[in-house]
């Protein structure tokens, strides 16, 4: 918590990865806590689908969990928060505060016989995505970094 205090008072972003479903579930109240500091929120859809669960949101589609996740109050009003949303081989969701349009991004493909090991695609994509972010990318070009980190980590075995 005081690393996002810090963060929301010195303008500086602050990124979450809801990392696993069990997270928000276990760990609601921390979630909560930290959640008004946070400026891009990144999960998978079980772990948007978790979040849903935790915060009795009642709904199960991707786009209203990202939607709120959004809109959630935010300490730092300097920058608008961004939810992200990966869901596989479907599109990427993004949600951006105060927007009523959720955005897609279509993932970069990859032939199933390509696929070795998912361990470690999501983790890949936020390690991409970050990447983008701290080169002064656009969200859209980090994004795409994400996406193809997470394919090149899925055509081998294991996380590396």
């Amino acid at each position: 918590m005081e690393l996002a205090k810090e963060a929301a008072a010195k303008a500086k972003t602050f990124v979450l990865s809801l990392s696993a479903p069990f997270i928000p579930l276990a760990f609601k109240d921390a979630v909560a806590a930290a959640f008004p500091y946070v400026d891009y929120v990144l999960g998978n859809d079980s772990e948007a689908a978790a979040f849903a669960q935790a915060f009795q949101l009642g709904t199960e589609d991707p786009k209203e969990i990202a939607k709120h996740m959004a809109n959630m109050a935010k300490e730092n009003g300097k920058r608008k928060r961004v939810a992200i949303v990966t869901r596989g081989t479907d599109t990427t969701i993004v949600a951006i505060q105060g927007e009523d349009e959720v955005k897609e991004y279509p993932v970069h493909v990859i032939n199933k016989e390509e696929i070795k090991d998912t361990t470690g695609a999501g983790d890949a994509f936020a390690g991409g995505f970050c990447a983008g972010l701290l080169d002064g990318k656009s969200l859209g070009q980090s994004i795409d970094m994400g996406q193809w980190l997470a394919r090149l980590t899925l055509s081998g075995v294991g996380a590396s």
